[in-house]
């Protein structure tokens, strides 16, 4: 079963990459909804933890045997200008959303993250 949600999982990667790169840039800019509300979690927090998802999803799509740290670096890079001028967006765009640099920074750190621990969870991911 889990061979099989690998092969799925790897004939897909793109369309899941772009799929949560769509899914943060409709969240961003949509108007905040109540049930953001009763999760009990730092806004920091789920900036941190989507942009450590987005960066990842990303890192995995394009992933060889290894990918090198500029191919990481490349992707972080822009991930975290997505995250800047969705920022940006927010503050022009709409009434019901402000620009705020701490969200930039809890999103560059799940970036970091995702660079960082990639390798780890490439093994993990190839022992299945």
């Amino acid at each position: 079963m889990l061979k099989h949600t690998k092969q799925l999982l790897e004939r897909n990667r793109y369309a899941i990459a772009a799929s949560f790169t769509l899914l943060i840039i409709y969240l961003s800019l949509a108007p905040t909804s109540n049930a953001i509300d009763v999760i009990d979690v730092s806004d920091k927090t789920l900036h941190a933890f989507a942009y450590f998802v987005l960066a990842l999803s990303w890192i995995f799509a394009i992933k060889s045997s290894h990918v090198l740290l500029r191919q990481k670096m490349s992707i972080g890079i822009l991930v975290l200008l997505l995250s800047i001028l969705l920022e940006i967006l927010q503050g022009s765009l709409t009434e019901y959303r402000t620009a705020d640099y701490l969200d930039i920074i809890a999103n560059t750190v799940g970036i970091i993250f995702a660079i960082v621990s990639f390798k780890y969870l490439l093994q993990l991911y190839n022992t299945i």
